[in-house]
């Protein structure tokens, strides 16, 4: 009997399939809102950082999350300062709204609480 697909190029069409699904599974990972987007268990987070607001937007699969009842904290990192903002709901995002020390690799971690999920850590930097 012949033989007419080879163990490797089996291999070979699993794993291109595996990594199609793999790539487009969680959709589409670029900023919608000029921020920066991290992945994490609850969902996808775009953190958009600037000096007068920081806002937080997550999406699951692309699709924004009901953020009734959510809350955030960032701590933000410039060298050796470190300066806090807690961020509540305001429409289809958490935001904060003052005066922030964000500029060019200032370092962040955002701490989000979504109600029914256990509390998540986003670490992002500004580039």
């Amino acid at each position: 009997m012949r033989q007419i697909f080879s163990i490797r190029s089996v291999s070979v069409a699993l794993l291109m399939a595996f990594a199609a699904t793999v790539t487009f599974a969680g959709g589409d990972h670029k900023p919608k809102f000029g921020g920066i987007v991290v992945e994490t268990k609850v969902g996808d987070m775009e953190i958009v950082a600037k000096p007068d607001s920081i806002q937080i937007y997550i999406t699951d699969h692309g699709k924004a999350m009901k953020l009734d009842g959510a809350k955030a904290k960032v701590t933000l990192l410039n060298g050796t300062e470190k300066s806090e903002a807690d961020l509540t709901v305001a429409g289809d995002n958490l935001e904060a709204k003052g005066a922030f020390k964000v500029a060019k690799g200032t370092k962040g971690i955002a701490l989000v609480t979504l109600v029914g999920k256990p509390a998540t850590t986003a670490r992002f930097e500004v580039k």
